[in-house]
């Protein structure tokens, strides 16, 4: 069933071929039940142009926004969802750079030299009881000559067996947040093997141990004060990783919900002498789920084509992007809730679509900005803060 915006879709499957996508459906049980990286949907992905595709065509891209960065996370996350988490993060360094060139900052303008030669960006910001986020940090940042070394543990490292330049940020004895980036071949950087998790197990997003990792001069980009700041860099980072993040599970919403729509028709009621998909308290259920996805591809289509466009929503911005990740998660669990009560029994058993996929979509749960911090977010804006 066609969910996304027809342009949308064309432009995307310009890369994203129905081959591929086929072929990385076929291989995500495997990658769960064997809790292996996926390794081989990442090298068809980079040699489709994937990771290069929000660079302009002269540097080898597609030229895409975010508009399409996003419909093409939608139909990853609809067919792979681990493979689109762990690509994700590669693309939201991408989608920074995007739209800090937007605003005319262009301190990111070396990502994208990165990007065109082939490196892989990761995001190493989460942190072990950090629940500040991007306003501070309990990694150490050491002021040297030769740049800055970090010192700490990052977490959900997506992309950890493939990123080679990774994104970091610690605080100085200044009390300064530092952001750079440092190099995988460093000899400060380790990376664990403690992903053994309920879902998302393709995207292998393991922690990240710092010890005295080194970012030269050239790599450092960004010093804030610790807390909430009206930067650019902020907003970028908010405004691509929540939105990118969004689609991930919008693509879990939509391949919920085309399940729900098929899997009832291959079902009999012996007492009513029909197929479930006749039945009128499935229909709604059905409806019901259907609903809350035109919803969300609404609210997702017109934030991606707000940020592309530069739009100035003022201090409403991050309401509106923490919304929109809480809410792409909401509609995504209901989803695939409502899948697995219209298909029956057989999706319970371990290794059915629908059985992994409620595992994968529970992730959504524990990505910035979660529940409690976005409803913190909104609240703010509508009611000030608190005394």
């Amino acid at each position: 069933m066609a969910i996304l915006h027809p342009a949308l879709e064309s432009s995307v499957r310009t890369i994203l071929s129905e081959e591929l996508l086929s072929g990385l459906r076929e291989r995500a049980r495997a990658h769960d039940a064997y809790n292996t990286f996926a390794r081989q949907d990442f090298d068809a992905l980079v040699t489709a142009g994937y990771l290069k595709a929000l660079l302009p065509p002269e540097r080898g891209g597609a030229g895409w926004g975010l508009a399409e960065a996003a419909a093409a996370q939608r139909l990853l996350g609809a067919h792979a969802p681990g493979t689109a988490l762990a690509v994700n993060m590669h693309l939201v360094w991408a989608g920074v750079v995007r739209l800090l060139n937007t605003r005319s900052d262009h301190r990111l303008d070396f990502v994208d030299d990165w990007t065109e030669a082939g490196h892989v960006l990761a995001f190493g910001i989460s942190e072990p009881g950090n629940d500040h986020v991007l306003f501070d940090s309990t990694t150490r940042a050491e002021e040297g000559a030769d740049g800055v070394r970090y010192t700490g543990t990052k977490i959900f490292t997506s992309l950890s067996p493939a990123w080679t330049r990774l994104g970091v940020f610690g605080k100085n004895d200044d009390g300064e947040l530092v952001h750079a980036f440092v190099d995988r071949e460093d000899p400060g950087v380790g990376i664990g093997d403690d992903w053994d998790t309920l879902g998302m197990r393709a995207s292998q997003s393991q922690s990240t141990r710092l010890d005295g990792a080194l970012a030269p001069p050239e790599w450092i980009h960004t010093r804030l004060p610790v807390g909430p700041q009206p930067d650019a860099l902020v907003f970028g980072i908010f405004g691509a990783f929540l939105t990118l993040t969004a689609s991930v599970y919008a693509g879990i919403a939509d391949r919920a919900l085309e399940l729900a729509a098929k899997n009832p028709a291959k079902r009999r009621s012996l007492a009513a002498d029909r197929s479930l998909d006749q039945d009128p308290d499935i229909r709604w259920r059905v409806a019901e789920a259907g609903m809350d996805v035109v919803a969300l591809d609404a609210f997702l289509t017109q934030i991606t084509r707000d940020l592309d466009a530069g739009v100035d929503h003022g201090p409403a911005w991050f309401p509106k992007l923490v919304s929109l990740r809480t809410r792409a998660g909401d509609v995504a669990r209901s989803s695939v809730d409502a899948a697995l009560k219209v298909s029956g029994g057989a999706q319970y058993y371990r290794g059915s679509e629908l059985e992994r996929l409620y595992r994968d979509v529970l992730a959504s749960l524990y990505h910035p900005s979660d529940a409690e911090s976005a409803h913190a977010t909104v609240a703010n804006w509508l009611l000030g803060p608190l005394d």
